[in-house]
C-alpha cells in the first residue's frame, strides 16, 4: 500500500484561534438572536449560556482526542479509531454535513444584511460567487486561508468590542424583567436552536494534522476561542435585549444592526453590518477549510472512494475540497438551509455525545500508545454527563429533530453495509476492551498510534536531553558477538538501575515485538520498563565491524537477519509508559534519518555520538575566548556563573579532554561549553555569552 500523503503543518496558535473563533461568531450572533427571541423573549440570554453546558464536555474531549491523534478528519477520525468504522462513517458524514449547512446558512444570512443597503441586489448570485471564491482561497493551502482567517477575525472582534462597549452603559433594566419567567422546556428548546452558534469552536480539530505542536497549540487556541465566544454571545445578546424592545427584536433577522442603529445611528448600523459580513465570510472560509478534511480522512480509510484522498503538491485535499464547495453550491441552489440549520444542530449534539463516549473507550482500552497531551478533567463523571445532556436538549427540540437523526443514521447504515464494510479492514479501540473481557483486539490501532507518537515527538518536560548527556556510549572496533554487546550494556546499566547484570541481560534477551527487531537498517533498539527508578537510562553501543543479528519478523513470523552497527539499550520507569514510548519514538525518528548511518560511524568520540541525538533547539555550544562575549567567564568557577532558567552545563571540552563540570570547576580560556535547557532559557544564555 502506498504511503499516505500527509498535510503540511502550517497552522500556528493565532491561525488555530482564528479558525475556531471564526467558525463560531456568525449567524449565532447576527441572525439567531431575533429567532430565539420569538421563543424565549428576554430569556434568550440564558438560552445562549445554557447551550454551552452540553458543549463543554464535548469540547474538552475533542481536545484530548486531537492531542492524542492529530489527524485530518477530526471528530470522524477519533470516533472511527475508538468505536470502529461504522460509528466513524456515520459521525464523519454527519459532521461534514453539519459544517457545510452551517457555511450555507452563513452565506444566506449575509443576504439579510446586504439587503439593508442594497435592496435590489440579487442575493443568491452573491452567495454563490462568495462560496466559489473562498473555495479558491482554500485551494492555495491552509497557511494562506489561515492567515486570511486571522485578519477577518481580528477586524470582527474590534467591531464587536466597540458595539458591546458602547451598548452596556445604555442597557434598560426594564427589558430584563421577564428574564427568569420562561418555562424550562422552552428554555431548553431555545438552547437547542442556538446551540449551533458554538459548535464551530471544536471544528479546528479536523485540522489537527496541519497544526504545529498540536499538544500545546490546539488546547490554547480552542479554550481561548470558547472564552471569546461565550463572552461575545453573553454580552452581545444582553445588549440586544437591553436596547431593542422585545416585540421588535422577536423575528428580526438583523438584530445586531438594529441595536447598533439605536445606539449609534446609521453609521453604527453600517459598521455592524460590515462586522456581520466579516463574520459570515469568516465562518464560510473556516467552515470550508475544516469540512474539506472530512472526506479526505474517510477516503484514506476507504469508507469513501479513494480518489477523495488526493493531495496536491501544496498539501491541499483538492477533490475533497471540490466536493465540499460543490455541495455548498448545490444546497444554495436547491434547498432552504435556514430550515435545516436546527436539524444540523440536533445531529451535532449526537456527535458530541459520541465524542465523550470515545474518550471513555480510549481510556478503558488501556492502549499504551494512547498518549494525549491534554487530558479532559473529572473522569468519568463529566464524560457521562456529556453523553446524557445532548439527548435531553434534543428531546426538547421535538420530533422533527429526532426523526432527522434516525433517518440520517439509517442512510449511513445502508452505505456502510453495502459499500464501506467490504473495504474497511480495521476495528476501533473498543476491541481492546473486548480483549480485556476475553474476546478480540485490533493490533493495527496500536501500530497506528505508535506512528503518531513518533510524529508528535517529545514534550517539553520530557528529560530526553538529560538522558542523552548521562548515557554511556560504548565503542567496539573489533568483531564482537551480540551476546557480548548485551553483556556490556548490562554492566553499564546495573549500578544505575539497581538490577544485577544477569537480570538486565535476561530482560534484554527476551523476545518482544517492539524491542527485538531493528527499527531501520543497521539499527536495533532493546528496552524494558521497571519499578524503582526515577528517570530513563540509556546505553549507546557502536560496532564498526557490525554484528549479525537474527530475529523473528513480528508480522510475517519469518526468520530474518541484519548487520547492526548501532544498538540502543533503554530502561524506563514502569509507571511512565507514555514517556517510555516517546523516548523510543524519538530515538527511532533520529535513527530513521537518511544520513544517520554515515554520521553515526563518522562521530569522533562518545561526545560526538551524544550530539547526534541532542535536539538543535535544546543545546548550545559556547566558546570561551578572550575576545568573545564569554570572555568574562575566564577564571570563574561554574558555581559563580549567572546561568538563566534551567540551563545546565553538561560538559566542558578543554583541548583534547572532556570533563563533567562540578561547582568548583574553573573555566579556562579556550574551553568549549556544551549547555542544555529549554529553548527560551538557551536563547537567554546565548544572548549573555554567545551572540
Amino acid at each position: 500500500m502506498a504511503k499516505q500523503q500527509r498535510l503540511r503543518k502550517e497552522l500556528r496558535f493565532f491561525e488555530v484561534y482564528a479558525v475556531a473563533t471564526g467558525t463560531t461568531l456568525s449567524a449565532g450572533f447576527f441572525l439567531l438572536p431575533g429567532l430565539a427571541a420569538m421563543e424565549a423573549g428576554p430569556s434568550l440570554v440564558l438560552a445562549y449560556l445554557l447551550a454551552t453546558l452540553p458543549l463543554i464536555p464535548a469540547m474538552l474531549c475533542v481536545v484530548e482526542l486531537a492531542t492524542a491523534m492529530p489527524r485530518a478528519g477530526g471528530v470522524y477520525y477519533f470516533v472511527d479509531r475508538s468505536l470502529g468504522p461504522f460509528a466513524g462513517l456515520i459521525t464523519g458524514i454527519g459532521t461534514w454535513l453539519a459544517l457545510i449547512l452551517k457555511v450555507t446558512f452563513a452565506l444566506v444570512g449575509m443576504g439579510a444584511y446586504i439587503a439593508l443597503f442594497f435592496p435590489g441586489l440579487p442575493q443568491l448570485p452573491v452567495a454563490l460567487a462568495l462560496a466559489a471564491g473562498l473555495g479558491a482561497v482554500n485551494f492555495f493551502g491552509a497557511a494562506k486561508s489561515g492567515r486570511l482567517q486571522i485578519y477577518l477575525v481580528m477586524a470582527l472582534l474590534l467591531l464587536l468590542a466597540g458595539f458591546i462597549g458602547g451598548g452596556v452603559p445604555a442597557l434598560d433594566a426594564v427589558a430584563f424583567e421577564g428574564l427568569f419567567g420562561v418555562e424550562i422546556t422552552t428554555l431548553m428548546g431555545t438552547a437547542g436552536l442556538v446551540y449551533i452558534s458554538y459548535v464551530g469552536v471544536t471544528k479546528v480539530a479536523s485540522l489537527a494534522e496541519e497544526i504545529e505542536k498540536p499538544e500545546k497549540t490546539l488546547p490554547r487556541g480552542v479554550f481561548l476561542a470558547l472564552a471569546t465566544a461565550v463572552a461575545v454571545y453573553a454580552l452581545g445578546t444582553t445588549v440586544m435585549v437591553g436596547v431593542i424592545p422585545i416585540e421588535r427584536l422577536a423575528g428580526d433577522l438583523t438584530p445586531a444592526a438594529t441595536a447598533a442603529d439605536i445606539l449609534y445611528g446609521w453609521w453604527g448600523s453600517l459598521l455592524l453590518s460590515v462586522a456581520a459580513l466579516l463574520a459570515f465570510v469568516s465562518v464560510a472560509n473556516a467552515g470550508i477549510l475544516s469540512a474539506s478534511r472530512y472526506p479526505l480522512a474517510m477516503s484514506r480509510d476507504r469508507l469513501l472512494p479513494v480518489g477523495m484522498s488526493q493531495v496536491t503538491a501544496k498539501g491541499v485535499p483538492v477533490r475533497s475540497l471540490l466536493l465540499t464547495v460543490g455541495s455548498i453550491l448545490f444546497i444554495l441552489l436547491t434547498l432552504d438551509p435556514v430550515g435545516i440549520a436546527k436539524l444540523a444542530s440536533a445531529f451535532q449534539l449526537v456527535v458530541f455525545a459520541v465524542v465523550c463516549l470515545a474518550v471513555v473507550v480510549m481510556r478503558e482500552s488501556r492502549i499504551a500508545e494512547y498518549d494525549p497531551g491534554y487530558r479532559s478533567p473529572w473522569y468519568p463523571w463529566m464524560h457521562i454527563a456529556g453523553m446524557i445532556l445532548p439527548f435531553l436538549v434534543i428531546w426538547q427540540m421535538g420530533w422533527p429533530a429526532i426523526l432527522f437523526i434516525v433517518g440520517f443514521i439509517a442512510a449511513g447504515t445502508l452505505w456502510y453495509f453495502y459499500y464501506a464494510r467490504f473495504r474497511a479492514d480495521r476495528n476501533g479501540a473498543i476491541y481492546h476492551i473486548f480483549e480485556r473481557l476475553g474476546r478480540s483486539r485490533y493490533q493495527g490501532l496500536d501500530r497506528e498510534l505508535r506512528g503518531i507518537l513518533k510524529e508528535k515527538g517529545l514534550r517539553d518536560e520530557d528529560p530526553f536531553e538529560d538522558m542523552i548527556t548521562r548515557c554511556q556510549p560504548v565503542d567496539f572496533e573489533e568483531e564482537v558477538e551480540f551476546d557480548r554487546v548485551v553483556a556490556v550494556a548490562a554492566e553499564k546499566l546495573s549500578p544505575r538501575v539497581g538490577l544485577s547484570t544477569g537480570e538486565i541481560n535476561d530482560r534484554f534477551m527476551q523476545k518482544t515485538d517492539a524491542g527485538g527487531t531493528p527499527v531501520t537498517e543497521g539499527v536495533m533498539l532493546r528496552h524494558f520498563r521497571m519499578t524503582g527508578i526515577a528517570l530513563p537510562e540509556l546505553v549507546l553501543v557502536r560496532t564498526f565491524e557490525g554484528v549479525r543479528v537474527e530475529y523473528e519478523n513480528p508480522v510475517t513470523g519469518a526468520l530474518n537477519s541484519d548487520e547492526i552497527h548501532a544498538f540502543f539499550f533503554l530502561v524506563s520507569p514502569a509507571e511512565h509508559t507514555s514517556l517510555h514510548l516517546r523516548m523510543l519514538a524519538r530515538i527511532a525518528e533520529r535513527a530513521d534519518d537518511v544520513n544517520f548511518g554515515l554520521v553515526w560511524l563518522a562521530a569522533v568520540d562518545e561526545h560526538a555520538l551524544r550530539d547526534i541525538f541532542l535536539r538543535s533547539d535544546r543545546y548550545l555550544t559556547v566558546p570561551v575566548l578572550p575576545q568573545s562575549p564569554a570572555s568574562g567567564l575566564i577564571g570563574m568557577p561554574v558555581s559563580e556563573m549567572d546561568i538563566p532558567g534551567r540551563c545546565r552545563i553538561v560538559w566542558i571540552r578543554q583541548f583534547d579532554e572532556v570533563i563533567i563540570p562540578e561547582g568548583d570547576t574553573v573555566i579556562k580560556s579556550g574551553d568549549l561549553l556544551t549547555v542544555i535547557g529549554d529553548p527560551g532559557d538557551l536563547n537567554a544564555f546565548r544572548r549573555m555569552y554567545h551572540d
